[in-house]
């Protein structure tokens, strides 16, 4: 089983970096043998926002992260980013959790492959 660790640090809207890093991760949880693991850390806390509600034909990163989720994909979100941002626990899309440093650390470990974006 190959294990991937995406790490996204943009916003998720302005610049393409954390729509491109979804796509790609949602490309690679589809394929048979990978593991798939986002951590959204500094802006990119954002993703996670629950009810985005984006322009007819724009994409949406909440349905990207929950695409990645439904594949298998395990996704945490920077708890003190969260908190700086003032996005609670309850805001937050179905398919990611509350993480840390020290969890993004064990993730770092068990990944094969790191992709930061």
């Amino acid at each position: 089983m190959a294990k991937t660790l995406f790490i996204l640090n943009d916003a998720p809207y302005g610049t393409e970096r954390s729509y491109n890093a979804l796509r790609l991760a949602g490309s690679v949880a589809t394929r048979d043998g990978e593991e798939v693991k986002v951590f959204l850390i500094g802006d990119a806390s954002s993703c996670a926002k629950r009810n985005q509600k984006v322009p007819q034909g724009y994409y949406n990163v909440e349905v990207m992260l929950r695409n990645v989720g439904r594949h298998g994909g395990e996704i945490g979100v920077c708890g003190s980013c969260m908190d700086a941002r003032g996005i609670g626990d309850s805001e937050l899309t179905d398919t990611t959790g509350r993480s840390s440093l020290d969890e993004l650390t064990n993730w770092m470990q068990w990944a094969e492959r790191t992709v930061v974006f």
